[in-house]
């Protein structure tokens, strides 16, 4: 019942979203998508307090954790979506259109992620110790900068498709497929398509371990990861004209990534309680954002 309850509430918020306010994709204005943002936000911590009242503290806690933990990584998922619109040169006006798919991408991707996630970890419990080591590797690399440029020539997916289809050198709209004198060809728009896709599925296999580590309650992994990932959209275009000022935004999301995956290392050993995590999590957010936030305002042309 409860996940009946929660997958048409989803459900209504992307045909309001996607099908209603925007049934034709735009570049939503600053004051549009801050306001769907904090509607959003203001629904997950909404629900975090139903669940609060429903099924007590730990629950409620653990799916605030896990909303923290998915919304962080959430928003490093935006800083490769913006580097591939910059690679491949996307015009304003489509990069709605390729959020949109993107995000239902992620839906999807997540779902499948979590399900097989459950399943592994009950069936080996062993496995609770490699998702640990993955996010500590995943935040040391994160903290060395690696594997923030965007190289399509490598990435199997793209030289696949380069590979067997037909490829036309311009964009034509919003198509991801045009037809010219050599016939049918897919646009540059198809392969960005591809690229935001491929993120989602590398920033799924990233996010996925880190929830377990808070929680194995299925409904709790998803709630929270929906929540982050609805207001994706909308975050894109608050945060798109000042991603710079977030430097230090990726080490405090590495930060994070490593603080979870040794608390995973040292399951059964060390027992961190919920309100501790969510209260070290937050504070490691915050922190970055405010260091982040001050450097750009005493920085050589800033407001300071």
């Amino acid at each position: 019942m409860v996940w009946t309850g929660f997958t048409a509430l989803v459900a209504g918020l992307l045909i309001v979203d996607l099908g209603i306010l925007n049934r034709r994709s735009h570049v939503l204005s600053f004051r549009e998508a801050l306001a769907w943002c904090t509607g959003l936000v203001a629904l997950a911590l909404l629900f975090g307090a139903f669940l609060w009242t429903q099924e007590g503290s730990k629950p409620a806690l653990e799916y605030l954790t896990g909303y923290v933990i998915e919304l962080s990584l959430s928003v490093d998922n935006l800083f490769v979506f913006l580097l591939i619109f910059q690679y491949f040169a996307v015009p304003a006006d489509l990069q709605p259109r390729i959020l949109k798919w993107g995000i239902l991408g992620a839906l999807i991707m997540r779902g499948i992620m979590i399900g097989l996630g459950a399943l592994l970890l009950m069936r080996f419990t062993w496995i609770i110790y490699l998702f640990g080591a993955i996010l500590v590797l995943t935040g040391i690399r994160m903290f060395r900068g690696t594997g923030d440029r965007i190289e399509p020539e490598r990435n199997p997916l793209v030289r696949m498709a380069r590979r067997v289809i037909p490829m036309a050198d311009a964009y034509d709209g919003q198509r991801f497929v045009t037809k010219t004198r050599r016939g049918w060809m897919a646009t540059p728009l198809l392969l960005v398509l591809l690229m935001v896709e491929w993120s989602d599925l590398v920033f799924a296999i990233d996010s996925i371990p880190a929830i377990f580590a808070i929680t194995r309650d299925p409904f709790i992994v998803y709630s929270s990861n929906i929540f982050a990932v609805l207001g994706l959209r909308a975050l894109y275009f608050v945060l798109a004209g000042m991603m710079d000022r977030f430097e230090y935004l990726k080490p405090g999301v590495a930060t994070i990534l490593v603080f979870v995956g040794v608390k995973m290392l040292l399951n059964g050993l060390v027992h961190v309680a919920s309100a501790v995590s969510l209260a070290i999590i937050v504070a490691i957010l915050a922190t970055s954002v405010a260091i982040s936030m001050r450097k750009t305002r005493t920085a050589p042309g800033g407001a300071a």
